[in-house]
Order: structure tokens, then sequence, then C-alpha cells
């Protein structure tokens, strides 16, 4: 979808894959853990406390880190061999090579495979991260990160018209052109290739309200780039028996997209601000927006909604050995005012856009919103989301400087938010360092909208911490068998310290 601009993707469709519990941290991705296992600035977002336990090497007080990147696609259903046909048919549009056009009968196909199929996917970024951690001073630390996050889960009469369009089940009457003459045919599965090609659109002579059509459908996507900062240090105690840390932190919010509908037995619910750059047309829909918003950036994508969030964290340490951790993060609201639009629960009477082209099911966005789609959007003067906040617990364990292992557990504070987790992920992991240049880490996750994943990693640290890189995997099963639920690998390659 180029929806999601090159300069982010290209870039990272094509190393991998990363969760959104532990961030950019991609050390923690192959062990599933990260409360009680990110130091420097990765672990702002996750426990700022952290900041005040040091960078664990001796004599280097500041961590430098760029270029660390991944992305994720999940789902509850669809395995991971269907989940690379998405994963291919998202690069091959970013790359402007959509080889894989669909045609009548794979877009049926495909409807069938993902309807009331839940699919999440994650983006991560790191711009730059910096830290200075001492003694005395604690910890104080800076990162910029773009992330983006999608869900969605519709029901079988959603997917059927987003995969098929103008063509879908929904019609029974199709309006065609040829050579200049236009008429009305009825819908039938025995219509040729080149019918199909000169349809325009597809009417329904006992249409049904949006909300009725809907109902059980759900989509949640935000695209957000955020600038964070935090501080952590130790508040009481006495090294090697028991201390306790404190951290805060927060950050500065710019959004380039938000997308939030939820459709149930209490009617259809639906906000979306979404860049320019996102090339949708609103059609007559935006003459009337009090928020209508054209402009498009060269470099990055305008921004459409700015916001804040707040970080509060404690942590202790008992021994020199055992690590426990609690935060509460990203506690604020983004306001949106740019390309802000809702929902008008009307009839649905016809629809003139064409089907998906491949299986990237993220274009349902714009299937939903375009002119001529499946919603009737009216513009809106702002909207104020509040952010995917969480909480988190951890708590791990060190066996001398070879073995460390430790639980986590994440729970969203409003999981009906664009960018939240589900529901709780559990997670239990470790790492161990059989010569001190190399960790290897190996976990398990489950939860929210996982089933059983084994995460697995390896990290290279050299020079005495000086420098660092690695990969991991968020889910090992994908290389072992077909049935894994998940894609999953995080990547980085330039993480100094000194």
């Amino acid at each position: 979808m180029k929806s999601l601009s090159i300069f982010l993707f290209s870039t990272v469709l094509s190393f991998g894959l990363l969760s959104q519990s532990q961030g950019i941290a991609y050390p923690a991705a192959g062990k599933g853990v990260a409360t009680t296992f990110v130091t420097d600035y990765h672990s702002l977002g996750i426990n700022s406390s952290a900041l005040g336990w040091g960078t664990g090497y001796n004599n280097k007080r500041f961590t430098m880190g760029t270029s660390e990147f991944g992305f994720g696609i999940y789902s509850d259903s669809l395995s991971s061999d269907k989940l690379k046909k998405l994963y291919r048919a998202v690069r091959s549009e970013i790359a402007g090579n959509n080889s894989d056009t669909t045609n009548w009968a794979e877009q049926q196909e495909a409807a069938a495979q993902y309807a009331n199929a839940g699919v999440s996917m994650f983006v991560n970024y790191n711009w730059l991260g910096f830290s200075f951690q001492s003694p005395k001073f604690g910890g104080i630390a800076f990162n910029i990160r773009e992330n983006y996050q999608w869900y969605s889960k519709f029901n079988d009469e959603v997917t059927d018209i987003i995969f098929r369009g103008k063509l879908s089940n929904y019609f029974d009457s199709l309006t065609i052109v040829v050579a200049g003459d236009t008429s009305v045919i009825a819908n039938s599965a025995n219509l040729s290739q080149d019918t199909l090609n000169s349809v325009v659109l597809g009417t329904i002579s006992v249409p049904l309200n949006l909300s009725q059509i809907t109902k059980g459908s759900e989509v949640r996507a935000v695209w957000n780039r955020s600038y964070n900062f935090g501080y952590g240090r130790k508040i009481f105690g006495k090294d090697s028996v028991f201390v306790v840390y404190g951290g805060i932190g927060g950050r500065f919010i710019q959004s380039v997209a938000m997308f939030n509908m939820e459709s149930t037995d209490d009617g259809l619910y639906m906000y979306s601000s979404v860049t320019p750059n996102f090339n949708i047309d609103y059609g007559s829909s935006a003459s009337l927006n009090p928020s209508n918003f054209t402009e498009r950036g060269n470099l990055l994508p305008k921004i459409v909604g700015n916001g804040y969030g707040i970080d509060l964290s404690a942590s202790v340490i008992l021994l020199n050995k055992i690590k426990i951790a609690a935060a509460v993060n990203n506690i604020g609201q983004v306001t949106y005012d740019r390309n802000v639009y809702k929902v008008n629960d009307t009839l649905m009477t016809n629809v003139s856009i064409a089907g998906l082209s491949d299986y990237n099911v993220t274009q349902a966005m714009n299937q939903m919103l375009s002119d001529g789609g499946i919603l009737s959007l009216q513009g809106q003067e702002k909207y104020v989301l509040k952010n995917a906040a969480d909480f988190r617990f951890g708590t791990s364990i060190e066996f001398g400087k070879v073995l460390s292992l430790g639980f986590d557990m994440v729970a969203p504070l409003n999981n009906d938010n664009p960018g939240s987790i589900a529901n709780p992920v559990y997670s239990f992991g470790g790492e161990v360092r059989p010569v001190k240049w190399l960790a290897l880490s190996v976990g398990y996750f489950g939860g929210g909208i996982y089933k059983n994943n084994i995460p697995v990693g390896i990290n290279f640290i050299l020079k005495d911490g000086a420098y660092e890189c690695g990969i991991s995997s968020y889910d090992a099963l994908t290389f072992f068998t077909k049935n894994s639920n998940s894609v999953s690998a995080a990547f980085g390659f330039a993480r100094f310290r000194f």
C-alpha cells in the first residue's frame, strides 16, 4: 500500500518483522520479554526506571543507535503461507511491481480465506536513539521512532465487498459500459471475464444499512512519529541488597494517519484522519469538510494530528540478581484536525470501486474511505483519540554473567483504541551468553491475538559492548511448520557504547 510510503517500508520489508510489545528493542524480541531486560534508550515506552541501572558495561556511559527496524504480520486463523502472500503484496505495491494481480476467481478465494480472520501488522523504525547513564546522575534518554500498526477483522459480507468491490455478491445488478453503450445486467457467477472487466457499478435493489452490513467488523490503524524522552535513577536502597529505582518518560506525538472503526449490536462507529500522501479521493465529501487538507509532503508525509504521552515506572533490584519492575506507559491523547471524517449510517445502494488486485488487506482503508467506496462520510472539525496505553509487569533473575531468565505481562488500558494490543500478553524467556561477545535468546509468549509463539534471537556484543548488532525472529515456528500464524524478525546493526 503506497499509503505507507517508500521511505519506511522499502527498508523494513526487506528484513522482516517486530512486535509492538518490545518496541524497537530488537535484542528483546528474541526473548519475548523486555520489561526487566531493556536498558538505555530501548527502555523508553517500556520501563524508564531501567535508565537508573547503568549500561551494564564498565566505563560505558553513552549509548547511541540508529536504523533498528522490524515488521510483523500476525493472524488468529491465517497460516504463515497466506500471511506471506500479504507480505509480498505489500512489498510489490511499494516497489511498483504488482505482479500478483488476482483475477475474479482468486478474489473470491481471497475473500473466503480472509473472512472473519483477525490480521495484525506492526512496523517499527528507530531514526535515532541516545542515552547517558551514570551512578550519581541516573540515566537520561531520547529517541525518534516511527510506528505503524494495523488490526482488522471483517465479517463475510464486508470481506467480499473489499476484495471484489462492485462485483461483490451483495449486489444483484451490474452496470456495464461496452463501446460507449451502457446497460444493466444481473449479477451472476457465470459472467465472462470480458463482461466483468466492463462493469462500472454494482447496485442492490433492496439495500441494507451500513451498520447491518458491517456488523461484527473492526478496523483499527494508526501511524505515529514520536519524539520520546525519559529519566530514571536510584531512589533509595543499598547496592547488592535492595535498591528501588523510579522513572518518568514522555513523548511528543505527530500522527500521519488514524482509522478507528467498529460495528457492533449498538451500531457503527468510525472516525478517520489520513495524510493526503495516502492519495484518497474523498469526492464531494471533501468540499464540505471543515478540516479538509490537501497539501502533500515530499520527503515525509504531512502530519494530521498532534499529541502527547506520559510514562511512569518503578523497579527493584534484589541482591544484584533479581529484578522486578512495573510501568504504565503512554497515558495521553492525540488531537486530529486535518481530514477528519466520521461515518453516516446510511443505506448502501451501490459501489463503483474495483476489488483488491492482490492480497493486501490493508488497502481496505482506501476501499472504505474513497469516493464510490463502502462508507458514507461526513467531515468533522477535529477528533480527540486517547493513546493506546498499557500496563507492564516483569521480573527476571540472573545466574552469574551467563544466564538470565524472565517473565513479562503486558495488558492494554484501552484495548478499543488503534495501536493497542487486544488482550493481555504473557511471555517467558531468557538469554544465555556462552562467550562474552555472543548472546543467544529464546522464549515463549501467548495471549492477545497470538497463539503459541517461540521467539529466538542472536546478538553480537563486540569490544566489551562498544558495538552491538543482531537479528531475532518473533516466532521460530514459521521456519519449521506451515501452520504457524505469524512471520517475524527484528534487526539492528548500528548500536554503539562509549
